[in-house]
């Protein structure tokens, strides 16, 4: 992905519980918030898992519903009409549109949406045969590499590749909702980009915005969050996401560290050398001195002063000899020996 400022996406995913004025609300509140990207989640469920496969832990827990993975999916699982709609509405207020997609029938949908990068979620990693396909697509690819270490994100790096593609940015993600921050272990944002010399970023799960904005100081390149209207909305990603107020003090909070972070060379600003005029210590004559005197450590004082060699010169200008009167606070000029 190539872009100068930090690519920021409110991932809304399921939060609009397949009513799609929810998730109409959801594009205008992201915009509204100062996201780049609003991204959804594009699947059919019959393609992506069988019957028999239990809610993880923490979607049984935000849902308070007790049912197979299968179903609550089937519940969540949006039309591509309804896709068609949103992205539509995405165009007319100036969002980009994403969605990630979990299988190749979706993902060539969202191709033809005219989806800028192809999202691939934690799930996916290892998924040789669907990374290769999404390698023959040609677009940017944004890895999340939750769940994952660095010899899985290799062969997978690997079957991208092999299917042809080439810009690639891998996120640092612990797929956990929400992430307690002793599982962060951000630190491995920078193994990633260490080891693959690829962008990085971080896909946030995290309670607050902190970790996302230290994330940007330490080098992201793309930061995604979960994004809600209200987290106590029925979902399973609603408690692990941040309410528009929230995203918006997050997005200022990354532009600001933007800003900050400059462009690493060590120079005194502009408003800097203006104060320097005001602030700079130099040399001064401690007391009276005639000329002809030979300076020494006690004829000298460092001060803040408008006149005379700077306090660097120190050990020059003490042996010399004083070419003319001084008075008490006076700025010793040029040194001669």
């Amino acid at each position: 992905m190539k872009q100068k400022k930090t690519l920021i996406i409110a991932e809304a995913g399921v939060n609009h519980n397949n009513q799609l004025p929810i998730a109409l609300e959801l594009c205008d509140a992201a915009k509204e918030a100062g996201a780049d990207v609003v991204k959804f989640q594009t699947w059919r469920t019959e393609s992506i898992i069988t019957h028999d496969v239990a809610q993880a832990d923490y979607q049984a827990m935000n849902t308070g519903v007790t049912e197979s993975q299968f179903d609550m999916l089937k519940r969540l699982e949006m039309s591509y009409d309804d896709f068609r709609v949103i992205k539509r509405h995405c165009d007319e207020i100036g969002i980009t549109f994403a969605s990630t997609a979990d299988e190749i029938e979706s993902l060539d949908f969202l191709i033809g949406l005219g989806i800028p990068f192809v999202k691939v979620g934690s799930g996916d990693m290892g998924n040789v045969s669907y990374l290769r396909d999404i390698g023959r697509r040609h677009l940017p690819v944004i890895l999340s590499t939750g769940m994952s270490a660095l010899g899985d994100i290799e062969r997978s790096l690997a079957a991208l590749r092999e299917g042809g593609a080439e810009d690639i940015t891998l996120l640092h993600c612990t797929t956990n909702y929400p992430c307690p921050y002793e599982d962060v272990n951000l630190r491995a944002m920078q193994t990633l980009r260490a080891a693959f010399q690829l962008p990085v970023g971080y896909s946030d799960h995290t309670v607050g915005t902190e970790v996302a904005v230290a994330a940007v100081a330490m080098g992201a390149t793309v930061i995604e969050k979960h994004f809600t209207l209200d987290r106590a909305m029925e979902g399973p990603d609603q408690a692990a996401s941040t309410e528009p107020a929230e995203f918006r003090r997050m997005v200022d909070e990354i532009r600001h560290i933007e800003t900050a972070l400059g462009t690493g060379i060590k120079a005194a600003t502009p408003a800097e050398r203006e104060i320097t005029r005001v602030v700079t210590k130099r040399l001064v004559a401690a007391r009276p001195i005639r000329k002809g005197e030979i300076l020494g450590e006690a004829d000298i004082a460092v001060k803040r002063s408008m006149h005379g060699v700077l306090a660097r010169d120190y050990d020059r200008l003490v042996g010399t000899v004083a070419m003319r009167d001084y008075q008490a606070d006076e700025g010793f000029g040029m040194i001669l020996q």
